[in-house]
Parts: structure tokens; C-alpha cells; sequence
């Protein structure tokens, strides 16, 4: 019996009949104008509410996401003159704040450099964006493949907005992280004779995607932070920061925690610190549902904000084409883009195809939207949101009956939770906020504008331009990853800590002042506020 309402399952035969069609059927990509036309009248960033100017700090008076904005514009949770700088909790060389695949990789580094590392994280080890990472990481590790061929299709993916030192890094290093990952132990699928099994991704021209069937970041992760515990890295688990330290010259001197269990304040003296805190999804952008964990709330650009770090593509946020839409337990719950990568059609109410699958994120996400908003070609589901259907059982009958098991053994067990055998039925899906684009601004060393702050993973801005290609952020993390942390313990040989200040906060609250905001915020939040007040997750459709 299907887990589909009655309702639902009319379409689902339409779409069953249109399949031998479909299975025929070419759809040509779009040209660039086309692509930004599309998005010019469906992505949500171009919706007028999305974006707002921020008043003050580096970016001031440049367009950023709202939610972002009003972070920014709000002021420390901290009160400078109530803490005292002379009693330090912890005193290292590195700070690593942050504990996720960007994080852990960057203490591993810095640790076999011979620098001293302490890395603290606002939840557990692994409780991060990287284990909710399904599809894989991008390579040019193949005989028809080049990190050129890679680069260009970065660039055009990124609306030619990427910084093209960092996306030449990020090509030329990708085979090392593949190699790296395999050496620690990480179990890659792989065809009989050991090569890696590579998969398209949108906006790819080749299969270049490496996988751990669809639960690839989640391995990743678990080989790292067993990495980490084996060196007896010391870890501070539920401590996020909630401000940097800086020296009387500017320089980064560390940060404040907060332990989130107790309350307590911790001052960690540190000659540089590594930020790999993650994206903005639970602040929720446009009031999409999200793909990301409990504790994405932006605390990574919000306090190198206020340090001086200047911000890059603020104003561009990625939905994923295929968030779960039904059933409403899973909303917003990432479908991999592997998925489409291996042959699944996205299909409207009449069983018609409308897009190319294997487009970039950005666009098919606004073909989506369109179809249902535009067009009226979406599915309704009995609580009155629409959906479009992701036509899944076409994996098995294009490949062989066993590869939705092989390679999505995670989708489908979820969706045989709730009834519905993504084998035979297919999946409704709809657009979720799912990656940042932007962040802080950082060079090919994964340097800020503030000496001795790094930035590595989604919290960085720059790599990925407007829109990111599938599979290149499970890459990023770990290039920048590595990058920071060599380039970190480069910078802690010759660099001294002078007097601790917090000086940049009592500044940052005078200009708020002198501009007359006072928005009732204090910032960072840490984490997202779920009360039946504060919920405001609209479907969009």
C-alpha cells in the first residue's frame, strides 16, 4: 500500500505513462540568457524582501540577505567591560572553531605541522553540514577529465562571480583530498577492478562526483573525527564562540566561548584562529525550509564581522532543487542531487518533463518554481502545499534493478519509513535552502583581512561564486581545510600576541549607536528559535 494520499497517487500514473516517452526524450540546456532570465523572475534572491543594506561595519551599505543583515545591525550578547581578559581559560596556537568536515580536517593539519591546537565546537564533534552531505566530492581524477575542465565548469557554475585564485586551488588540489580521504580509510565506491565510481552533477561536464553511496559526508566525517580522537586533539564540545579576540595592533589573539550547558565564559588566547562554523540555513532566508543542521545560524560571519572581516556574496543564497515535500515529517530534507545525476526525471503534475535535470542548482531550483508558482503544473498535497516529482524508479530501470539500493541505500530507507518505495514510486519534491554561496572573504591561503584569521568551508566566501556545483563542497571544506591550516602554522612561527582587547566590540556598539539601530537583537543567536511564535516557514508555493 502506498505511503502517498489517494489524492497524489492520480499523478503518479500519469507519470508512469509518460515514462517510455521521457525515456526518449532530449531536453536541450538553456542558453545564458535564457538561464538568467529564469532566474531573474523565479530565484528567490531577486525577490525584493530577500535582501536588505547593512549600516554599518565593512560591507556597510551593500545588499545583504535580510536575516543576515539584521544579525549584523544587532549588537554583542557580551558586555566588554564585564569581562576580565587577564584570566586565560586556554592558551594554544591555533584556535579551530568549528566541528565539522572544515574544522577537524584543518586540527588535523595543524597538529601534524607541530602547532599547538585546541578546536572547540558549538555542539558534538560531527554535528554539522558535512554528515547531511549525500551526493560526494568533486574530482578530475579520470582519463577524459582535467582540473581545467573542472575550473570552467566552477566558474560558469559561480555566474563567473567565483574568485579564480581560490577556484584554482580548489581544482589542482581536489585529486589530493580524494587521495588523502581514501588513505585515512574512507570507503569510496568503487567498480569491481577498484576504480572510483564517478557520477555527474549539475552543471558538470564530466562524472567527476566521488561517492560513499548517498551518505558520503557522513563517511568522511566518520573517518576524520576518529582521526582526531586517535591524536588526542583537545576538543571543546558545546562552547561555540561568541566573539573574537583581538591585540592592541588588531590581530587575531583568539576568542570567547560560551559554555552552552553552564553559562560559563571561556578566554582562549590563541595567535591565530581557524573559523569553519558553517552556513546561515537555520535563520531560514526567504522562510524556505532547510537542508542544514540545528546549528547553522551564521555565528562564524557574525563575529568576523565585527572583528573587521569583510564579506562576499552575501546576497546570493543556494536552494537545492529537490528538498523532501512529502511526507511533511521529512520537509526540506535533502534529495542528492545523484539522484538526477544518474537518471531521474523531475516530472509536473501531467508527467511532463519541463527542465533539464543535469542544469545548475540555481537554475532548476527557479524551472521549479516557476512550474508550480507560474504555470500551476505543481502537485498539491493535502495540507495545501505543491510539489513537483522526482521520478526515481527511472535509477533502477536505466541502470539495473539493484542501483537505488546500492547507491542510495539512506534515501531509500527513509522513505520505507513512511511507506513509500522509492523503487517502484517516485519522490515529491520541492526547492530547500540548502548552502550559503558567500561568506567571509578569504584569499587561496584561506587568509581574511584580519591577521591571523582564517576561514575555511561554507563559512568562506569567494570559492564558489553566486552558485555552487554539486560535489564542490565536500571538496572545499577540505581544501581549505588543509590550506588554513598550513597557512596558519606558517603565521604562528612569527607572529606575537600582544594585550588581549575586546576594544573592536565597544566600537562596533558606537557606531550602531551613532546610526540610531537598535533592532532588540544581540548576536550571535547560537541557535534557532523554534517556539510556535518565532515560526514563520512558509512553503512558497
Amino acid at each position: 500500500m502506498s505511503g502517498y494520499p489517494i489524492s497524489i497517487q492520480e499523478s503518479i500514473k500519469k507519470l508512469e505513462q509518460t515514462r517510455s516517452f521521457r525515456l526518449t526524450q532530449e531536453i536541450p540546456r538553456l542558453s545564458f540568457s535564457e538561464r538568467e532570465q529564469l532566474l531573474k523572475e523565479c530565484h528567490p534572491d531577486y525577490r525584493p524582501d530577500s535582501i536588505k543594506e547593512v549600516r554599518v561595519g565593512p560591507n556597510k551599505g551593500e545588499r545583504l540577505t535580510n536575516k543576515l543583515a539584521d544579525l549584523l545591525e544587532a549588537k554583542s550578547s557580551l558586555k566588554p567591560d564585564k569581562i576580565d581578559l587577564q584570566f586565560i581559560d586556554h592558551e594554544v596556537d591555533i584556535l579551530v572553531i568549528g566541528g565539522g568536515g572544515a574544522g577537524v580536517s584543518a586540527a588535523l593539519i595543524a597538529q601534524e605541522r607541530g602547532a599547538s591546537v585546541l578546536l572547540a565546537t558549538k555542539l558534538r564533534i560531527g554535528d554539522s553540514n558535512t554528515i547531511m552531505a549525500e551526493g560526494g566530492i568533486a574530482a578530475a581524477t579520470q582519463c577524459n577529465d582535467t582540473p581545467e575542465r573542472h575550473f570552467l565548469d566552477t566558474i560558469g557554475g559561480g555566474r563567473f562571480k567565483n574568485k579564480k585564485d581560490l577556484v584554482s586551488a580548489l581544482v589542482h588540489d581536489a585529486p589530493l583530498m580524494v587521495e588523502w580521504l581514501k588513505d585515512l580509510g574512507c570507503m569510496f565506491d568503487t567498480h569491481d577492478n577498484g576504480d572510483f565510481v564517478v557520477s555527474f552533477a549539475g552543471g558538470q561536464q564530466r562524472r567527476r562526483v566521488h561517492s560513499c553511496k548517498d551518505t558520503s559526508g557522513l563517511e568522511f566525517m566518520r573517518v576524520i573525527r576518529d582521526e582526531l580522537y586517535n591524536r588526542k586533539i583537545p576538543v571543546l564540545e558545546y562552547c561555540p564562540a561568541i566573539e573574537l579576540l583581538l591585540d592592541e595592533e588588531g590581530k587575531s589573539a583568539g576568542a570567547i566561548l560560551k559554555n552552552i550547558e553552564t553559562g560559563e565564559h571561556l578566554i582562549v588566547k590563541a595567535k591565530a584562529v581557524i573559523l569553519a562554523t558553517g552556513g546561515i540555513g537555520r535563520l531560514h532566508p526567504c522562510d524556505f525550509p532547510t537542508t542544514n543542521h540545528y546549528g547553522a545560524t551564521a555565528d562564524g560571519l557574525v563575529i568576523a564581522y565585527r572583528a573587521g572581516a569583510n564579506l562576499l556574496h552575501m546576497d546570493h543564497i543556494q536552494f537545492h532543487p529537490t528538498g523532501a515535500m512529502w511526507p511533511e515529517q521529512m520537509l526540506g530534507q535533502l534529495i542528492t542531487e545523484a539522484c538526477r545525476g544518474n537518471g531521474s526525471h523531475l516530472v509536473n503534475i501531467n508527467g511532463d518533463r519541463f527542465i533539464n535535470e543535469l542544469e545548475t542548482r540555481d537554475t532548476v531550483s527557479s524551472a521549479i518554481l516557476r512550474e508550480v508558482k507560474d504555470r500551476g503544473n505543481g502537485i498539491p498535497t493535502p495540507t495545501g502545499k505543491e510539489g513537483i516529482w522526482l521520478d526515481t524508479p527511472l535509477i533502477n530501470i536505466r541502470g539495473d534493478a539493484g542501483k537505488l539500493d546500492r547507491m542510495f541505500a539512506g534515501i531509500v530507507h527513509r522513505f520505507n519509513e513512511y511507506g513509500i518505495d522509492v523503487r517502484k514510486e517516485p519522490i515529491m519534491i520541492f526547492p530547500t535552502q540548502h548552502y550559503q554561496n558567500g561568506g567571509v572573504e578569504i584569499d587561496s591561503d584561506a587568509r581574511t583581512s584580519v591577521a591571523g584569521i582564517y576561514a575555511a568551508g561554507e563559512c568562506s566566501g569567494g570559492v564558489q561564486g553566486i552558485n555552487r556545483l554539486g560535489g564542490n563542497s565536500l571538496l572545499d571544506i577540505f581544501v581549505f581545510g588543509h590550506r588554513s591550516a598550513n597557512n596558519a602554522c606558517e603565521y604562528v612561527k612569527k607572529v606575537k600576541v600582544g594585550k588581549l582587547s575586546l576594544r573592536h566590540i565597544t566600537e562596533y556598539n558606537r557606531q550602531l549607536d551613532e546610526v540610531g539601530i537598535n533592532n532588540g537583537l544581540t548576536s550571535p543567536i547560537l541557535l534557532p528559535d523554534y517556539t510556535r511564535e518565532a515560526v514563520k516557514i512558509k512553503s512558497y508555493n
